[in-house]
Protein backbone atom coordinates (compact mmCIF):
# COMPACT_ATOMS: atom_id res chain seq x y z
CA UNK A 1 0.00 0.00 0.00
CA UNK A 2 3.25 2.34 0.46
CA UNK A 3 3.80 2.75 -3.24
CA UNK A 4 0.02 3.37 -3.45
CA UNK A 5 -0.09 6.15 -1.16
CA UNK A 6 3.15 7.61 -3.02
CA UNK A 7 1.76 7.80 -6.32
CA UNK A 8 -1.29 8.66 -5.22
CA UNK A 9 -0.44 11.84 -2.88
CA UNK A 10 1.57 12.56 -6.94
CA UNK A 11 -1.58 12.83 -8.50
CA UNK A 12 -3.01 14.64 -5.22
CA UNK A 13 -0.03 17.08 -5.63
CA UNK A 14 0.16 16.42 -1.69
CA UNK A 15 3.68 15.80 0.85
CA UNK A 16 1.51 13.45 3.08
CA UNK A 17 -0.85 11.38 2.12
CA UNK A 18 -2.92 9.27 5.29
CA UNK A 19 -5.30 6.15 4.89
CA UNK A 20 -7.76 7.45 6.53
CA UNK A 21 -6.89 10.81 4.18
CA UNK A 22 -10.42 12.13 2.29
CA UNK A 23 -10.20 12.29 -1.15
CA UNK A 24 -12.27 15.26 -1.18
CA UNK A 25 -9.99 17.66 1.21
CA UNK A 26 -7.63 17.94 -2.02
CA UNK A 27 -8.15 20.24 -4.29
CA UNK A 28 -6.52 18.37 -7.12
CA UNK A 29 -9.32 15.88 -6.57
CA UNK A 30 -11.18 16.56 -9.77
CA UNK A 31 -12.09 15.21 -13.11
CA UNK A 32 -8.43 15.20 -13.92
CA UNK A 33 -7.40 13.62 -10.43
CA UNK A 34 -9.61 10.79 -10.73
CA UNK A 35 -8.89 10.00 -14.88
CA UNK A 36 -5.04 10.10 -13.16
CA UNK A 37 -5.91 7.47 -10.30
CA UNK A 38 -7.89 5.41 -12.83
CA UNK A 39 -5.15 5.26 -15.19
CA UNK A 40 -2.62 4.60 -12.22
CA UNK A 41 -4.66 1.81 -10.84
CA UNK A 42 -5.21 -0.01 -14.57
CA UNK A 43 -1.43 0.12 -15.20
CA UNK A 44 0.13 -0.91 -11.72
CA UNK A 45 -2.90 -3.15 -10.61
CA UNK A 46 -4.19 -3.89 -13.76
CA UNK A 47 -8.12 -3.65 -12.81
CA UNK A 48 -10.28 -1.74 -14.54
CA UNK A 49 -12.51 1.22 -13.05
CA UNK A 50 -14.62 4.20 -14.69
CA UNK A 51 -15.46 7.49 -12.86
CA UNK A 52 -18.38 6.62 -11.35
CA UNK A 53 -16.92 3.86 -9.10
CA UNK A 54 -15.84 6.99 -7.12
CA UNK A 55 -19.08 8.00 -6.44
CA UNK A 56 -19.35 6.29 -2.81
CA UNK A 57 -15.25 6.60 -2.01
CA UNK A 58 -14.30 8.85 0.88
CA UNK A 59 -10.91 7.88 2.17
CA UNK A 60 -7.72 6.42 0.58
CA UNK A 61 -8.32 3.40 2.73
CA UNK A 62 -12.05 3.06 0.76
CA UNK A 63 -9.96 3.29 -2.38
CA UNK A 64 -7.29 0.64 -1.34
CA UNK A 65 -9.98 -1.58 -0.02
CA UNK A 66 -11.87 -2.16 -3.71
CA UNK A 67 -8.82 -2.10 -5.39
CA UNK A 68 -7.69 -5.16 -3.50
CA UNK A 69 -11.15 -6.06 -4.12
CA UNK A 70 -10.97 -5.71 -7.37
CA UNK A 71 -8.13 -7.51 -7.86
CA UNK A 72 -9.08 -10.56 -5.80
CA UNK A 73 -12.65 -10.96 -7.81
Amino acid sequence: MEQFLDKLAEILETGELKEDSRLESFPAWDSLGVLSTIALIESQYRVNFTAPDFAEIKTVDELWKLVQARRAG
